[in-house]
């Protein structure tokens, strides 16, 4: 067996990092002129900045090389994405790229993910190294996938990095899409892409505090109301500072306060989250925002578990309706079974909300008909339908016992099905 070889520097040298008007036209012109799908990739400063923004966009194609173009400078990119929208872009994990991209107004109207190809062709690794590992026998260095990439000047080593990273990129697209078609998945492949591609952004959270990790263990309003102050106020700062909020205060901090109040803010400031250099500045503010949530009346108290039109947490489904539970788990088993013939993951076999929606308010009259028809409500596309919607009539049909707490706590570590 052959040796994976290193990659270790671009095959045209190192490109030089665009910042202007009169290089990003350059990129433009050569992009345009070059041929065949183009590779992009883009790099951000998660947990160092704050939001998502791209500070790098690399972009490959064959007969234009290797562009990188640093995005600072330019409030859009639209004109190198009139330039190539009506080509093929190539993504690694596309879902992760385009809303950084989108801010940049670079949005494709064809794509190829080599990520979702893999997972759909059912590798066991899809990560854009191992993939570039097992399919082309190359080994691509990450030690920089979460370096700051807002630093400026970038380092040579991360510019080496960032173009490697696109280096690849066609020739991967082009083994996993001949595989896809001589598999007869191109089809499936294709809808997912365009899927993908036709989504708009996904709208803010309404309460996006409630993301905070480790919230879950909280269960007195009370203690609810001071993660929802802490966590604005801990945003503000950070949206201000330009700084990633776990940069701040933690949440496993927040969560603390939130669990056993400190008495005064010397006692807040003696928590662990407040030892780590330039963290205890912003205690004041912090202990400010506890007190705002303190004095809060019951009245104004956030829930809980606030209501939602959609399915509860299967975790509590075998105490809330032990009928839908079941459904569920027999759903997820013929879903599972499916999903291992295909050697696929399940979550890509089909949206696991659309089956909850589906297990949680059946059809009243539960045929392959009915059923199709509530899962593309709820996001599934016809290929997905086509492949489980009969398997799915049967385990609605066949009325099985009550699920197992066992069976509810595997249930929800799979979160595929």
């Amino acid at each position: 067996m052959t040796e994976p070889v290193l990659l270790t520097e671009p095959r045209e040298g190192l490109p030089a990092v665009v910042s202007d008007s009169v290089g990003l036209l350059a990129a433009i012109s050569a992009l345009a002129n070059g041929t065949g799908p183009i590779a992009i990739d883009a790099e951000r400063a998660s947990g160092f900045r704050y939001g998502q923004r791209a500070y790098l966009i690399q972009l490959r194609r064959h007969g234009s090389g290797t562009w990188l173009i640093d995005p600072i400078g330019f409030t859009t990119l639209a004109p190198l994405r009139d330039a190539i929208a009506n080509d093929e872009w190539i993504l690694h994990s596309s879902l992760q790229d385009l809303p950084c991209m989108r801010e940049l107004d670079l949005i494709p109207t064809r794509l190829f993910d080599t990520e979702l190809a893999a997972r759909i062709l059912g590798r066991p690794k899809v990560g854009l190294a191992a993939l570039v590992e097992s399919e082309l026998g190359l080994i691509l260095e990450k030690g920089h996938s979460a370096a700051d990439w807002s630093t400026r000047p970038l380092p040579e080593s991360w510019i080496r990095y960032a173009a490697l990273d696109v280096e690849v990129l066609i020739e991967l697209r082009d083994l996993l899409h001949a595989e896809l078609i001589e598999t007869g998945r191109m089809e499936w492949a294709a809808a997912e892409f365009a899927h993908i591609a036709s989504s708009p952004m996904a709208e803010p959270r309404k309460e996006p505090w409630r993301r905070t990790s480790g919230m879950h263990r909280l269960r007195k309003p009370r203690q609810i109301a001071i993660i929802r102050e802490l966590w604005t106020v801990r945003e503000d700062i950070a949206r201000e500072r330009d700084v990633s909020p776990g940069r701040i205060v933690h949440d496993d901090t927040l969560v603390a306060i939130a669990t056993e109040p400190p008495a005064t803010s010397a006692d807040m400031h003696d928590l662990p989250g407040f030892r780590k250099r330039g963290a205890s500045r912003y205690v004041t503010t912090l202990w400010s925002a506890l007190q705002v949530a303190l004095a809060l009346p019951d009245e104004d108290l956030p829930v809980h578990n606030p209501p939602s039109d959609g399915p509860p947490p299967p975790r509590i489904w075998r105490d809330r309706d032990p009928q839908a539970a079941a459904r569920l788990a027999a759903c997820r088993e013929e879903i599972t079974t499916i999903a291992e013939t295909l050697s696929m993951p399940a979550e890509v076999l089909i949206p696991p909300e659309s089956v909850r929606q589906l297990a949680w308010r059946p059809p009243d009259v539960i045929t392959v008909g009915s059923i199709s028809d509530l899962l593309a409500c709820h996001g599934a596309r016809a290929w997905q339908i086509a492949l489980v919607a009969t398997s799915l009539e049967a385990a609605l049909l066949a009325e099985p016992e009550e699920s197992t707490t066992q069976e509810d706590a595997e249930s929800d570590s799979v979160e595929g099905s």
